[in-house]
This record gives structure tokens, C-alpha cells and sequence, in this order.
């Protein structure tokens, strides 16, 4: 089954091409890490499979449903986002919920819980937090969790859903080397024991993609610059062109490394 089919994408914005001839393939059992430097189309192309922005030219498929020939927003109810947009609408909306009662509200897609939560729910929540081993702060208000706790909070919250499609949007943004790699530690984690979804994982840093990720989309202006497997893809020349500045790639533990030359 293909997760995902982005057949020659073009996105034109008043005079302003901002995707051009986009196309991407994600299969099951496949995970892939969406690179570039900002003003790159990453976004762009975020939005387009949420089918909040609809491409000039070409067509979208996403878990076999063809946008323009099915309800966008039934879609959106099998793809999770984690995003520091999220976390923000938490500061400001339900910083004294607990964070059980966070990853509880992500089953109804929701800021704050409106309904009494059931005993699954509950039960559920919590082996969702034992997952990103957050089962000790289940009790915890939100707005005493540190930056890093609340990133891996929203994933398990992302998990309630049962999504098919987690995306994951630069979410060490901010995060110190520590909580980062507690982050990291999580999400591969959760993947290990093949209960995960599918998953695009954007980020500027190569160093975060992690082993299970299995593929690479490199944007550049609006353009593919690269795509396929991660070793094919996370190259000198391929990363020098598209970040545009000289760098030098090593692989240790089946992850990559990127220097500046």
C-alpha cells in the first residue's frame, strides 16, 4: 500500500513559484526524514498533504485517498502532527492540564478535554506516556514540564489517535543535546516494537534522523534535490548543493553526521 503519492506537484503563489514539479512516494513500512533549508518548500509541501493548501498543478494521495475525490478533513483524522505551533496552543490554552489528560485529548483531537475521559482512555494514555517514558509525570500540570518533556508528551499524545501518518515537524527545535537525545531515544522506541505509524520527520539537522528512518527527501528551492534511500541521498554532494555551504558527512551507528568545511 502506498502511505503517500505526490504526483507533479507545482505550487504557484501570485508570481511566485513555491513548489515545482514535486513528486514523492512513501510505501508501507517505510519512514522518511523531509530536509532543506528554510524558504526550501518544506512547509509548502506539509500543507499540502493536510489538504490545507491545494496545488496548482498535479494530484495528492495519501493512505489511497485522492484529494479532490474524497472529504479532506476524513483524511486529516488518520495523520498525526507534532509541531511547536501545537505546544504553543497548549502554553496558552491548557498549560494546567495534566499531561495524561493531554495525551487523552489527542483521541478527540482536541485542546483541553470536554468529556469525562473513560477508563480505556486512561489506560491507553498511560502506556502511550510509558512509551516516551513520561509514566512518572502522568500527573504533572503541562506548564511544569520542561521543553523536552512536553515535545515527547505531544508525541504520545499524537499516538492516541492511532494515526497512519505521524508527522513529526522539527520536533528538537530548541531542545539542549540531552533532551534531544531523550527525544530521539523515545521516538525509536516506539518504533522498535512495530506499533508506530508511518512517519516524516523534518528537521534542518541530519544528525537526528535515526536508523529506523529509512528514506530522505531533500528539498531546494522548491525542487526535489534528492530522493530515495537515506545512504543514497545523504551525501556531500547532494547536502553541499542544497544547503549551499561546503560540508562533509560521516556514518556512525547508522547515523549521519554533518560537518562544516
Amino acid at each position: 500500500m502506498e502511505v503517500l503519492h505526490l504526483s507533479d506537484i507545482t505550487w504557484v503563489r501570485g508570481k511566485r513559484t513555491i513548489l515545482e514539479h514535486v513528486n514523492w512516494r512513501i510505501r508501507a513500512n517505510e519512514h522518511w526524514a523531509l530536509l532543506g533549508l528554510n524558504g526550501s518548500g518544506k512547509t509548502s509541501l506539509l500543507q499540502i498533504i493536510s489538504g490545507y493548501q491545494w496545488p496548482t498543478h498535479g494530484s495528492v494521495t495519501v493512505l489511497g485517498m485522492r484529494y479532490g475525490s474524497v472529504d479532506v478533513r476524513e483524511v486529516r483524522k488518520h495523520i498525526g502532527w507534532v509541531s511547536s505551533a501545537i505546544a504553543s496552543r497548549f502554553e496558552a490554552d491548557a498549560s494546567f492540564d495534566k499531561a495524561y489528560e493531554i495525551v487523552i485529548s489527542g483521541r478527540y483531537g482536541s485542546i483541553g478535554l470536554w468529556q469525562p475521559p473513560t477508563d480505556e482512555d486512561r489506560q491507553d494514555a498511560l502506556h502511550a506516556l510509558e512509551q516516551v517514558s513520561l509514566l512518572h509525570l502522568a500527573e504533572a500540570p503541562f506548564n511544569t514540564l520542561s521543553q523536552g518533556e512536553r515535545q515527547r508528551l505531544l508525541i504520545a499524545r499524537a499516538f492516541m489517535a492511532k494515526p497512519k501518518l505521524l508527522v513529526l515537524d522539527e520536533p528538537c527545535t530548541g531542545l539542549d543535546i540531552r533532551a534531544r537525545e531523550l527525544l530521539l531515544s523515545s521516538l525509536e522506541r516506539t518504533q522498535n516494537n512495530g506499533e508506530g505509524p508511518t512517519i516524516i520527520y523534518v528537521t534542518h539537522h541530519v544528525e537526528e534522523i535515526l536508523p529506523f528512518i529509512s528514506h530522505a527527501l531533500v528539498m531546494d528551492e522548491g525542487r526535489v534535490a534528492a530522493s530515495g534511500a537515506k545512504q543514497a541521498v545523504l551525501t556531500d554532494d547532494v547536502l553541499r548543493n542544497a544547503f549551499h555551504v561546503d560540508v562533509r558527512t560521516t556514518w556512525e551507528n547508522q547515523r549521519v553526521w554533518l560537518t562544516v568545511r
